[in-house]
């Protein structure tokens, strides 16, 4: 721009310098002359044209020198306008300039690069070095971390990226310019950089959840079917590493079969255009694998299809997951029989194909006798045992058909033929394989069986009714007698029908208060029973129905047992006879029997607790009746209740001990206060001397427990006297008393009316 001004400049001079030439030779041409010349030019008119020429001259040429100096004026005053525009766009860019002469020394910086590294225009001069100016910087804290090596990386090409403190990153370049100076672009690449590093976070984080996904993952562009980026697992499916298969086609990689297959299970996930499932074999280094394989495409703007994503999923283990549960949902997981569902299935199936070919066939029920006592005696382990084999002897005796595990003792099978012969050979068969003793674990284990048979079509045209009359038959079988066989009979339904009728009336009387309870004495075995002898009641329930009349206890108690209606009941009978007892004078005990299912489906300790608090009777009086069923179920569980009950005050009697196992670790386990012998054995004192012999044992084991011994079922004087002679501590039954209405035991209990009514 200098240059330009004094080209300018130069012009100009050289324009006045002609003009004052132009009037120098004429003048220096009259100096030659003679004097006489002289004269008389002077004297002559040319002189004064020479004079008059010169004004002109003059004056012209002083125009020409002001013209020259206002156009000198106005170029500087264009070139200043263009330093300012430059140095104003300079200090707008949003890079830091700085340039510098051939020495280094500073020439020009801008703003942007004064803001980037904190500096002043004042702490900056022209001529300034490049060591001060670092210096300044390094008083600034704004210099290189690495300063030593700013200049000779920040001149390589690509440039220098500069760390300075606070985390604020600069990318330095420097040119070299033509005149051997420097000029130096500084850009603040702070927020660049952050955006880099989560970007490469973000990368680093998709390639790290991309390689770790439990699937392969490969992409392919569709033109060049090459492969343009595979995870980490589907090095299992390529056979190789992966950057091995970057770039590589299907058929640069697989043999010419497998890739022919693959291809063209690509080609027609391309062409569908919709994402494509299959489930195939797969070979890799752990063996044949099933794999579930999906194929997506990606399209490009104009709807083409572009990329082909692929997923491989090892499904191998879910398959077999899979089958084993779906087995296990149709399968009994002990015997691994077909299990209910799957019977009813095979039975509604069979239905099907017997309708249409118009043939017969039965459905038999089988129920073992005795499982429980078994697992009572050797325990649930052999009782598992046993059912397995047992499972294994009926498919061996029936030798074709369908048989499978419907509950707990229960089998069911199915058997085509002339019925009603082939199903009762059938049951006879089993019934001869299953009385063969079951060698386990060096034990002899012996069980028994019984069935009931129903017949398609004559006894229904559904499952549901079949398997509901061999019910009817199997349960008038163990009623007649266990280990028979019995034929459905119409008369059998009806008899299902009452008794669920009574079921549905059972339940509407505990809500209807239809139920009531009787009382029997009992009493201190003595030869004559008087009423000081009296020492407390059991209470019974009784049941008087709106239209049958009074329905026995041996009907309605099994129903409510079966039924569950036993819990409900149960907490009926409790509350009200602690309520009952609660009311008398002469503080007797009063005796409630309990249920095992009490124990199992509900809170008895809670309920025991509760009444208690609500009626006010003494926790003594109360005297608890179990049978060993309670602990049967499940021993612990049943011991550990029981010690809840004892520990609320109350007193736990061991009921019809003798009738079923009696085992001896149940009265060592648990001090119970009373043992009742069963009637069972009462009633034949006097005629059976192998019933005096149990009775008499068993008030002898009682006394050496210190436990008190009552016989039930006392019902003449004969076994009255035995008992009271053998040291018996209580007796019970129609002799003493006959369960009545607490009004006919009135006076007994300090009520103010009433009449006992005694054996």
């Amino acid at each position: 721009m200098t240059g330009k001004i004094g080209r300018v400049k130069n012009r100009a001079v050289g324009r006045i310098g002609a003009v004052v030439w132009l009037l120098a030779v004429p003048c220096s041409a009259l100096a030659e002359q003679p004097a006489a010349v002289a004269e008389r030019v002077v004297g002559s008119p040319f002189i004064w044209n020479v004079v008059i020429g010169g004004l002109v001259v003059g004056a012209f040429t002083t125009a020409i020198v002001f013209w020259v100096a206002s156009a000198l004026s106005k170029v500087q005053r264009q070139q200043q306008q263009r330093n300012e525009f430059v140095g104003s766009a300079l200090n707008h860019l949003g890079q830091g300039i700085v340039m510098l002469d051939a020495q280094k020394r500073l020439v020009f910086c801008n703003d942007r690069y004064l803001d980037i590294y904190k500096l002043t225009r004042a702490e900056v001069s022209r001529g300034m070095t490049g060591p001060a100016l670092r210096a300044l910087r390094r008083q600034r804290g704004t210099a290189d971390a690495n300063e030593d090596a700013h200049y000779d990386k920040a001149m390589s090409s690509g440039g220098y990226i500069a760390e300075l403190p606070d985390e604020q990153f600069v990318h330095v370049k420097f040119s070299r310019l033509p005149n051997g100076g420097w000029i130096g672009i500084h850009e603040d690449c702070t927020e660049q950089r952050r955006m880099q590093n989560e970007l490469a976070s973000a990368k680093q984080f998709q390639q790290t959840v991309l390689d770790n996904i439990p699937v392969s993952l490969m992409v392919q562009e569709v033109a060049t079917g090459r492969y343009l980026f595979a995870n980490r697992n589907a090095e299992v499916i390529l056979g190789r590493r992966r950057e091995d298969a970057i770039g590589k086609t299907v058929l640069e990689m697989l043999r010419p079969e497998e890739a022919k297959i693959i291809v063209a299970r690509d080609q027609a996930a391309i062409k569908s255009r919709t994402p494509v499932a299959e489930e195939h074999p797969i070979s890799t280094r752990d063996g044949l694998r099933l794999f579930l394989t999906r194929r997506v495409t990606v399209q490009d703007e104009d709807g083409q299809a572009q990329y082909l994503i692929k997923t491989h999923e090892d499904v191998t283990d879910r398959r077999q997951t899979e089958a084993r549960m779906a087995h296990m949902a149709y399968h009994d997981g002990l015997t691994d029989l077909p299990n209910r569902p799957a019977f009813v299935q095979a039975l509604t199936q069979m239905i099907d194909a017997c309708t249409e070919a118009e043939e017969v066939f039965a459905v038999l029920s089988i129920d073992l006798d005795g499982l429980k006592e078994i697992n009572d005696v050797f325990g649930h382990a052999i009782g598992d045992k046993l059912l397995t084999e047992v499972s294994q002897r009926i498919e061996a005796a029936m030798g074709g058909g369908v048989v499978a595990r419907l509950g707990g003792d229960e089998f069911g099978v199915i058997i085509d033929g002339p019925q009603p012969q082939t199903g009762q050979a059938l049951a006879e068969r089993i019934a001869a394989a299953l009385a063969e003793p079951f060698p386990i674990d060096g034990k002899a284990v012996r069980i028994g069986v019984t069935t009931g048979i129903s017949l398609f079509p004559r006894d229904g045209r559904d499952a549901a009714a079949l398997l509901a009359n061999s019910g009817a038959a199997l349960f008038r079988a163990k009623t007649r007698s266990r280990g028979s066989i019995s034929v459905f009979e119409p008369e059998m339904d009806q008899q299902l029908r009452d008794r669920r009728v009574l079921h549905q009336e059972l339940s509407a009387a505990i809500r209807n208060g239809e139920l009531s309870l009787h009382y029997q004495p009992q009493a201190r075995a003595s030869e004559n029973v008087l009423d000081a002898d009296i020492t407390g009641f059991e209470a019974l329930a009784r049941w008087i129905h709106p239209t049958r009349g009074f329905v026995s206890p041996a009907d309605f108690i099994p129903l409510a047992e079966e039924s569950g209606l036993i819990v409900e009941m149960g907490e009926w009978i409790l509350r009200q006879a602690c309520r009952e007892a609660a009311s008398w004078t002469v503080p007797l005990q009063v005796a409630v029997n309990l249920s095992p299912a009490q124990f199992v489906r509900g809170d008895v300790v809670g309920v025991v607790h509760t009444i208690l608090l609500e009626t006010g009777l003494s926790p003594g009086r109360l005297e608890l009746e179990i049978t060993e069923g309670v602990l049967i179920e499940d021993f612990d569980r049943g011991l550990a209740l029981l010690r809840r009950l004892k520990a609320l005050g109350v007193r736990i009697s061991m009921d019809d001990f003798g009738s079923g196992y009696s085992s001896l670790t149940y009265l060592q386990a648990f001090p119970f206060d009373k043992i009742k012998i069963d009637r069972a054995f009462v009633m034949h004192l006097g005629r059976n001397p192998q019933s005096a012999a149990i009775v008499r044992a068993v008030i002898g084991l009682g006394h050496g427990l210190d436990v008190s011994i009552v016989a039930e079922g006392v019902e003449t004087h004969e076994q009255l006297s035995f008992l009271a002679r053998e040291g018996c501590d209580g007796v019970q039954g129609y002799f003493i008393g006959r369960p009545a209405p607490i009004v006919q035991y009135a006076a007994l209990v300090g009520k103010a009316t009433g009449v006992r009514k005694a054996g």
